[in-house]
């Protein structure tokens, strides 16, 4: 047992995975997820601006464009669910791949609706976008299936790491991709939606071609849980299974409280900066190093969590959080290095409770339940952000970007007390490789 009372998480019985010809496989995994999220990440941080500025220009109204990335959060959370069935009963690569195809069929309706001038159209190709998103969340956890227990963080977090190029060069191509736009005598703002096209198709052809064996499916084969006779779970099953899981429950919960803290004080600081008119170019600093805190150091904090534990890196989270909306919370707007300071903390902080907590759901889950658990787990985390978006714009309409922060804080603190409890800190009897 640790000083800090948890069971250590690497006390393991023969893992059926342990062997050289699945670690290689495993790589071989690894590399094929990451490569989709670098090619995802493209298509979905591309497209975000772009079809914000897309509703603006065809209604004249502010609140049309939020309405857009709204669609593309909805998007994400209705198809999780389904995603994680599909994964279930046929695989990861059929789930991963279906979720890019819907993003493809996405990016298509909102050049031609552009073209049409449809508002209508425009939403409902941001909406399958975001599916794309969800396969992106989804994809960090096909990289633990054949991944044993002391390896399992590390994987899950170089697949979210290779989100950072394409959280980087996504909005970064608008111009070049504006420029591709009214070469096809198109709207210049399609561009983006036109890489989004070409990237999510690349993608599902990465995933048909390379992502064989299924991981998923080969862990259950390997485990002697698939083939001729073997009933699959049903998607209910799995939510049933948290019932007796209190440490997969606290999983969920890190994640989707790490995520709403995160996304209440992103999305109102460059509200925050503008209204001292802070140029453009420095608000988009403070947002790229915010995005460099999220995905940057994410194989180091996965190699922390495999290391010193799941629940320690939470409580890691849960401090660098809080000192994030400090730090945030007591800096004037046009303070840009202190303002940076806080929100490259508040995407670390993010990253701890992300890996740790999906880490913790998969440790938790048993191997034939774990598709329909995870995808509850990113339906969670994208309804809380929905949500948190939704309640930071009231606060600060209401009172203040201090007071946000201090607003942010609460549940963070609430989590804190949550880890802390025996039935968190105990591991479940039954052991779950």
């Amino acid at each position: 047992m640790s000083a800090t009372g948890e069971i250590p998480d690497i006390v393991e019985p023969i893992d059926p995975l342990d062997t050289s010809s699945v670690h290689a496989l495993q790589k071989r995994s690894v590399a094929t997820l990451a490569g989709s999220q670098v090619l995802g990440g493209v298509a979905v941080a591309g497209s975000l601006p772009a079809g914000a500025l897309i509703a603006a220009s065809l209604s004249g109204s502010e609140a049309a464009a939020g309405l857009a990335q709204t669609f593309g959060v909805v998007g994400a959370a209705l198809l999780a669910l389904p995603l994680a069935r599909l994964a279930l009963t046929r695989g990861r690569r059929a789930a991963l791949s279906l979720g890019y195809g819907l993003g493809f069929l996405g990016a298509i309706v909102v050049v031609v609706s552009t073209v049409q001038r449809s508002l209508f159209g425009v939403y409902a190709g941001c909406l399958l976008v975001g599916v794309a998103s969800a396969a992106g969340l989804q994809a960090r956890y096909a990289a633990t299936d054949l991944a044993t227990p002391r390896h399992r963080a590390r994987s899950l977090s170089f697949v979210v790491w290779g989100a950072t190029i394409g959280a980087v060069a996504g909005p970064n191509l608008l111009d070049v991709s504006g420029r591709w736009a009214l070469a096809w005598n198109l709207p210049q703002l399609t561009g983006p939606y036109l890489v989004a096209a070409v990237v999510t198709f690349a993608t599902v052809a990465l995933l048909l071609i390379f992502l064989r064996p299924d991981p998923y499916r080969e862990s259950l084969r390997l485990r002697g849980a698939d083939g001729p006779g073997v009933v699959h779970p049903r998607l209910r099953d799995g939510i049933e299974h948290l019932k007796t899981r209190p440490r997969a429950v606290l999983g969920i919960g890190a994640v989707a409280i790490g995520h709403v803290a995160m996304v209440m004080v992103m999305v109102m600081t460059p509200v925050h900066m503008a209204h001292v008119d802070v140029r453009l170019q420095l608000i988009g600093l403070v947002i790229s190093v915010h995005v460099a805190g999220m995905y940057a150091f994410s194989p180091l904090v996965g190699m922390a969590v495999d290391r010193f534990g799941r629940i320690q890196v939470i409580f890691a989270g849960v401090a660098i959080l809080l000192a994030a909306c400090v730090i945030s919370g007591l800096s004037a707007a046009d303070d840009v290095v202190t303002l940076g300071i806080g929100l490259f903390l508040l995407g670390l902080g993010w990253s701890c409770t992300l890996i740790a907590g999906s880490t913790l759901v998969t440790d938790e889950v048993e191997p034939r339940e774990r598709p329909s658990v995870q995808g509850l787990s990113d339906l969670t985390m994208n309804v809380a952000g929905a949500l948190g978006g939704v309640v930071a714009g009231l606060v600060v309409w209401w009172s203040s970007y201090a007071v946000l922060n201090a607003v942010a804080a609460i549940p963070v603190i609430g989590l804190a007390v949550w880890a802390s409890l025996p039935a968190c800190r105990r591991r479940s009897n039954t052991r779950s490789m």
